[in-house]
């Protein structure tokens, strides 16, 4: 069997020679997001702890807020592995069903995102307030258009599935935005962890 040739067995999004290459694409792409995330990560460190007359993080993060947007996000992580594992079984039903838990899962993250900061923005911790903040919502922010564009991603490749059927290039879509969406799980557990964590005790 040739390079080209389609594979008969293995999980569906591998089976074409196409779907292959873009998923070992989307794997380059991800090197390049980490890269970005690492230098928001990189300035949020420099300026952490420069809050001038501003609010600081120990007196606005509240953690029950938190932990209730950790669980979303890591929850819509098992959901969408769900959604992968029916695609790979060959069940559209179940994938479209699990997949739209993911998304609802993940609207629910970005609303109690969007509620967070506007919370803050009335505590007069807003961008403009001191470097430290300015550094927050610019690499929070960055994550949370990152999870909406995964949301609208998610949605254009399951209308796909929906009229043309699941097959190995529908497939293929689906599992790259499935590694999108872990991949902002990992980023939100850094987040969690190096941002909310450490604020609120230091």
């Amino acid at each position: 069997m040739s390079g080209h040739a389609d594979l008969k067995t293995g999980p569906i999004e591998y089976r074409s020679h196409q779907g292959r290459m873009d998923i070992l694409g989307f794997w380059i792409f991800l090197g390049a997001e980490v890269a970005l995330f690492s230098t928001l990560f990189a300035t949020y460190a420099v300026m952490f702890g420069r809050t001038g007359d501003a609010n600081t993080p120990h007196e606005l993060f509240e953690l029950p807020m938190v932990l209730i947007m950790t669980f979303l996000l890591l929850t819509s992580s098992f959901t969408c592995g769900l959604a992968i594992h029916e695609m790979r079984r060959g069940s559209q039903k179940g994938m479209l069903v699990w997949m739209g838990i993911t998304l609802a899962l993940g609207l629910g993250f970005l609303g109690f995102e969007i509620y967070e900061f506007v919370h803050y923005i009335h505590e007069d911790a807003a961008m403009t307030s001191s470097a430290f903040w300015s550094g927050f919502f610019i690499l929070t922010g960055t994550h949370g258009l990152h999870v909406t564009l995964g949301i609208g991603w998610a949605v254009m490749a399951l209308i796909q599935v929906i009229m043309r059927g699941l097959n190995p290039m529908t497939a293929k879509k689906i599992f790259i935005v499935g590694l999108y969406w872990h991949f902002l799980d990992v980023v939100w557990i850094f987040i969690f962890t190096g941002v909310y964590l450490i604020g609120m005790v230091v």
